[in-house]
């Protein structure tokens, strides 16, 4: 009997050590591994920051222009950009997994990729609680699920105390300005504006139908913003903010909240986001002092 128990132990240990690895991607496709990841190509700079976060840093062969966080990225092979992707040197370096980001300029590269027979995992969170949720499917593809599981529950911590510390907040009016010249910001389909809502805001253009529209400087001047909000880049010259402050009539303006913020922090749905969803609220919190200063001021003049 214990050598018969001891045979189906040893199976059921081969069958779990066989079995495939299933995970869903977001926006619904099926991706099956028969073992952990070891050779991985990142097609995103968020993609390449949630890889480390999982614990298969190591493990990215290639990836794209602007990985560069964390530090050891930086002498990862490059194999294009958000425009181009060297579709030959892809498959040429016999990667067991992509992850990618789905944006216009992949869509028309993806066929050749589809041919190749090299599985892809499509990753493009909109709301914060996706991140932990993305880290811990990687953790499953990778086979690195302890350390991704450590960096889901950390990043779920902290988003918890963010949230119940602003959801009761008075709500405060936002432009979210992406790049200056052209002028232009994001929709409620971006995962900034969900970091706008954790803090009590409103994403003044979050209706636009376009993810990142184009706006005129008169329309965000007729929204009048409490707040705007510049997501800088580390290799833009002056702040984007510079350009709005002779509008003094605007309300961000008048009662000074204008605020610049690192963009890769807002724009890149990592978990770096979360020191980003802490900026944006403890701003947004400084408008509500400050409206409150220009209010009391107000009512302190004679008439």
């Amino acid at each position: 009997m214990k050598k018969l128990l001891l045979c189906l132990f040893c199976l059921l240990a081969t069958v779990q050590a066989q079995a495939a690895i299933t995970v869903t991607d977001d926006i619904g496709n099926t991706i099956v591994l028969q073992k952990p990841a070891q050779r991985i190509i990142s097609l995103s700079p968020h993609v390449t920051e949630l890889i480390y976060a999982a614990g298969a840093g190591e493990r990215i062969v290639a990836t794209v222009k602007y990985s560069d966080y964390p530090a050891a990225a930086k002498n990862i092979p490059r194999i294009g950009d958000n425009r181009q992707i060297d579709i030959e040197r892809v498959i040429a370096m016999k990667p067991d997994l992509l992850i990618v980001w789905m944006h216009g300029a992949f869509e028309r590269q993806l066929e050749p990729l589809k041919k190749s027979g090299i599985p892809y995992f499509f990753s493009d969170p909109r709301k914060l609680e996706q991140i932990p949720e993305t880290l811990l499917k990687m953790g499953a593809m990778f086979g690195t699920e302890k350390q991704a599981q450590a960096a889901a529950r950390d990043f779920s911590r902290q988003l918890a105390q963010l949230s119940g510390r602003y959801q009761s907040s008075s709500n405060v009016k936002v432009f979210y300005q992406v790049w200056g010249k052209p002028l232009y910001t994001l929709n409620d389909q971006h995962i900034v504006s969900d970091v706008i809502r954790t803090c009590g805001g409103e994403n003044i253009f979050g209706k636009l139908p376009v993810a990142a529209p184009t706006v005129s400087l008169e329309a965000v001047l007729a929204e009048n913003p409490e707040v705007l909000v510049s997501g800088d880049s580390k290799n833009q010259g002056a702040s984007g903010i510079e350009q709005w402050k002779p509008f003094t009539s605007m309300l961000a303006v008048k009662n000074h909240n204008l605020v610049a913020i690192d963009g890769d922090e807002l724009n890149r749905p990592g978990p770096r986001i979360i020191e980003g969803v802490r900026a944006v609220c403890e701003a947004l919190d400084i408008a509500r002092n400050n409206r409150n200063v220009v209010k009391n001021a107000g009512a302190g003049q004679k008439p």
